[in-house]
This record gives structure tokens, sequence and C-alpha cells, in this order.
């Protein structure tokens, strides 16, 4: 689906969600969140994190972005594809590091 064309009142499942398949939603139930509401208010490198500790492996930080993106979402933003938050996932990062 077009992350642009989601509307928030039409988000009842994961799958739902602009740039969340299956594999993702699949990644986000396993570390507890079932529906979309849960997202509200969610930081995403926390979820991150989780994700990672959950199956033992380190994502690719892009999961960071796609994280951003649907807890913005939730959160009450516009919808938009996931890269346009890499930007502000690299300025944190940077930010933590150094």
């Amino acid at each position: 689906m077009n992350p642009l064309k989601v509307r928030r009142d039409c988000v009842s499942k994961l799958e739902d969600l602009p740039n969340i398949g299956q594999a993702m939603a699949t990644d986000l139930r396993c570390i507890g969140l079932r529906e979309p509401a849960q997202l509200i208010g969610q930081n995403p490198y926390r979820m991150y994190d989780a994700l990672c500790a959950h199956t033992g492996v380190r994502h690719d930080p892009c999961v960071i972005d796609v994280f951003i993106s649907i807890v913005h979402f939730m959160d009450g933003g516009e919808a938009q594809p996931w890269w346009a938050f890499t930007a502000e996932r690299k300025r944190r990062l940077a930010k933590v590091s150094a």
C-alpha cells in the first residue's frame, strides 16, 4: 500500500499502517505490539532495541526509520515513506554516540 494514501481512521490492524507489511507486522507482534493504537507514545529506538534483544540479531538501522514512521503516524502525523525519517535517525544516533 502506498504509505501516503493510508488514512488513520481506516487502520485497524498492523498491516494497515504505512510502511508495514507482513514481516514487519510479525516483528512488531514479537515485541508485544498487536494493534496500531499500542504505538501511540512509543519510543521507536526502544522498540528497535527490544526487537534486537528478542531476536538476538542486530537488525538494519532502517527498521528504526520504519518504527519512527509508524509512531509518528499514530501520534497524529502525516503518513510518510519510511525513508523520510532516515535523516532524523542519523542525527539522533550521532548525538548519542558523540
